[in-house]
This record gives C-alpha cells, sequence and structure tokens, in this order.
C-alpha cells in the first residue's frame, strides 16, 4: 500500500514550472449579458528581440491606476480584478494582448465608450503599436429573426460571417471590419443552457483568431513588398541564363552578375525568412481556432470557416508561393553559378594548356639556340687556341723539318677536340 510519504527521488529543477505552465493561462469565466474588450500590442520593430520588462511595467501602470494586485517580476501572463471588470493580459513571441470583461451591457450596441476602460494616456504611451482591437457585445440569446435584425444594423452584410458553435451553445458573428471608433465587432448570442466557463473559452478563440489572423496578414504584406524586386531579379536571372547559352558575354563577367543576383536572394531570404515561418504559425492555429468552434450555419449566412477560404486563405497562399518562388529562385541562381564556374574553369584549363603548350616551344627554341651558342663557342676557343698552340710550336718547326702551315693543320685537330670535350663537361657540370 502507498505510504503516502514523498519519494526520495530527485526531480528536474523545471518539473514543476512546466507542468503548472500548461494551467497558467485559464479560460475567463463570463456571463451573458456582458462585454469585452480586447487590444493586441506589438513593437513595429524588432518585436521578438525586445525588451519584455517594458511590456510589463506597462501593465503594473495599468494595474496601479486601478489599485490591483501587481504580477509577479517576470511575468508573461497575468489574471487579475480591476474594479468591476477583469483583466486578462499574455505575453506572446511577438505580441501582447489585453483583455478586459465583464458583466453587463451598454444600452448603445458596441459603444466606444467601453473602450475607455484603457485611459487615454496609457495608450499613448504603450510600448508598441496596436495590431488589433476588439470589441465583443454578449447577449443572451433570442429567435434568429431578433438576431438577424441586429446583425443587419451592426455589421457590413457582404462581409458578414455567422454561425452556430460548439453545439448550439451560441451564434456568433462579425464582418471583420474596422468600425469608426477603430474596433473590430464580434457579436455573441449565447443559449441559455451556456455555462460562464464556456462562453469564456468561446470568447477567448475569436480573439485568438483576429489577433493571429492579424499577425499572419504582415506575411502577406511582406510578399507583396517582395514580388516587385523578385520580378525584376527573375528577369535579369533569365537573361544571365540566355546568355550562358548563347556565349553573348564573357563568362567572368556573367558569373559575377550571378553572384550579385545570388546575394541579393540570399538577403532577402534571410529578411523575411522568420515573418515567412511565423505567418505559416499563426496560419496553422487560425485553422485550429476555426476548427474547433464546431460550425454549423446559420440562416443561409458564410460561416467564419467560409470567411477565411474566400478572404484570407488566398492571402496566405500568396506568402507560401512567395517564399517557394525565393527559395526556387535562389536554386536556379545557385545552379546557374556551378554551371558557369565550371565552364569558366574548363576555359582556363584550355589556357593554361595552351600556355604550357606555348612554353614548351620557347624552351626547345631556347635549348636549340643554346647548343647553336654552345658550337660557335667552341669554334671560336678552339680558334684562339689553335693561334696559342701554333705559336708555342712554332719553333719546332724548323727542328722537325716542316713548314709552319703543315704544323697548325697537325695541332687543329687534337685541340678542337680538346675544346670540345672542356665545353661538354662544363654543361654537364652545370
Amino acid at each position: 500500500m502507498p505510504s503516502g510519504r514523498p519519494s526520495s527521488i530527485k526531480d528536474h529543477r523545471l518539473r514543476y514550472q512546466l507542468a503548472n505552465e500548461l494551467h497558467a493561462r485559464p479560460f475567463p469565466s463570463m456571463v451573458a449579458p456582458g462585454i469585452a474588450v480586447f487590444l493586441a500590442i506589438k513593437q513595429e520593430e524588432q518585436a521578438v528581440g525586445r525588451d519584455r520588462a517594458t511590456d510589463l511595467n506597462h501593465l503594473i501602470d495599468l494595474l496601479k491606476r486601478y489599485g490591483a494586485p501587481l504580477p509577479e517580476a517576470g511575468a508573461t501572463h497575468y489574471f487579475g480584478d480591476i474594479g468591476k471588470y477583469q483583466l486578462k493580459w499574455e505575453q506572446h513571441t511577438e505580441f501582447v494582448t489585453y483583455t478586459i470583461f465583464g458583466a453587463g451591457l451598454r444600452e448603445r450596441a458596441f459603444d466606444p465608450a467601453e473602450f475607455e476602460l484603457f485611459p487615454e494616456d496609457w495608450l499613448g504611451s504603450m510600448p508598441g503599436v496596436r495590431m488589433t482591437s476588439a470589441l465583443i457585445r454578449i447577449e443572451p440569446r433570442s429567435d434568429d429573426e431578433t438576431i438577424a435584425a441586429r446583425l443587419a444594423d451592426w455589421f457590413v452584410p457582404e462581409s458578414l460571417a455567422v454561425s452556430h458553435v460548439l453545439d448550439r451553445a451560441a451564434v456568433v458573428a462579425s464582418d471583420f471590419r474596422i468600425d469608426p471608433g477603430g474596433h473590430l465587432r464580434i457579436a455573441m448570442f449565447v443559449s441559455p443552457d451556456t455555462g460562464r466557463r464556456r462562453i469564456g473559452r468561446v470568447v477567448q478563440r475569436l480573439c485568438e483568431i483576429e489577433t493571429y489572423k492579424t499577425m499572419s496578414m504582415l506575411g502577406f504584406s511582406r510578399a507583396r513588398e517582395m514580388q516587385s524586386r523578385m520580378g525584376e531579379i527573375d528577369e535579369n536571372l533569365t537573361a544571365l541564363m540566355v546568355d550562358m547559352t548563347s556565349g553573348a558575354s564573357a563568362a567572368e563577367q556573367t558569373l559575377d552578375a550571378l553572384l550579385s543576383i545570388s546575394a541579393e536572394l540570399e538577403s532577402l531570404s534571410a529578411q523575411s525568412a522568420f515573418r515567412f515561418a511565423a505567418t505559416e504559425a499563426y496560419e496553422a492555429i487560425v485553422g485550429q481556432r476555426v476548427e474547433v468552434l464546431r460550425e454549423r450555419r446559420f440562416a443561409g449566412r458564410q460561416t467564419f470557416g467560409e470567411f477565411m477560404i474566400r478572404r484570407y486563405d488566398p492571402a496566405m497562399r500568396t506568402v507560401k508561393s512567395t517564399a517557394l518562388r525565393l527559395s526556387a529562385m535562389a536554386d536556379r541562381a545557385m545552379r546557374a553559378g556551378q554551371l558557369l564556374r565550371t565552364r569558366v574553369d574548363v576555359e582556363r584549363s584550355a589556357q593554361n594548356q595552351a600556355l604550357l603548350e606555348s612554353m614548351d616551344k620557347r624552351a626547345a627554341l631556347q635549348l636549340r639556340l643554346q647548343r647553336t651558342v654552345e658550337g660557335l663557342s667552341v669554334v671560336a676557343i678552339s680558334y684562339y687556341a689553335v693561334s696559342l698552340a701554333g705559336y708555342l710550336a712554332y719553333p719546332l718547326a724548323a727542328v722537325a723539318g716542316v713548314s709552319k702551315t703543315m704544323l697548325s693543320s697537325f695541332i687543329t685537330v687534337p685541340v678542337v677536340a680538346l675544346v670540345w670535350m672542356a665545353v661538354r663537361r662544363i654543361r654537364k657540370s652545370i
């Protein structure tokens, strides 16, 4: 039987922290009627590497205004009461979200005054810019005709998406447009038997759909900015490939141009890699959040999923096609560069071979010239050697009874032979 005593096994130092992380961001518990005010903030540049303490300090400033309890140092999420409302704060990789929610409704639907729960001067000092904000109105469900009439009054019919969610627990609707107050509008009509936590989960999912949809559209904006330059690069790359085939330009000149294009493509890829990867991740989250709503059509209107297919998915396909095109162009430039480098190497090998043959010919000529010089040297040296030998031997001519001319003839052959042997020995020693 278990004794209930603590085990002597040693835990990993992060075990409890990692286990508690899964429960650290609970869904809000909400009632109908009620409101939720949502805000997502992001630094315009270098959002991933931002100082996270600045985000936390801005939250603390808001909490102090309401006299609310403060978060722990280094917190990445917060949930607590601020007066008669509740605040949920979450810090993400690129952005920070604030959600204020509470019971009760104003008489005017989607009244911009609801956003005044965030003080004006506090909004002005936020560390970043607004990515999105939304006003969510939660009402008890009435009959379908009444709901349809209100939706027609609140939203733009052309882009309105509305559906039953979570086995008809609620009807949710939005046109995903920014109203004159600068906020997105989301309406939710809750069935009487829907629990507070389920209402909170639906509100959370709707906020996440809007946030990640907006964040992923940053990738679309980046892709659209790149398309013009990518088109120019593609034309230049094609022209260089034609030059390679026709040989219209020097190989080394073409190679330099290809290397320049490859460097620019690598730069574009490095600058867009994070944004395209983040867009892919955000798109997956949007699809998953829409899927878990388990939508059913309301009054023949388009669902959230259908809205995403018609309006959102084309933008995401543009991002994917741009990323694939950029990768394909970089591969083309790399392959072309490799082929051209091979061609340049072959041409240089041929030039080196021709140079070696030329050097061989020059060496042969130099050898022939050297031998000619040696022959002439033998003749000249022999001439002077015979003359010297003749002067030494002339006194013996009278004794021997021969003339000087005959004596010179006798000594010429041995002297020439000796000179030739001496020159040959000197050449071998060198």
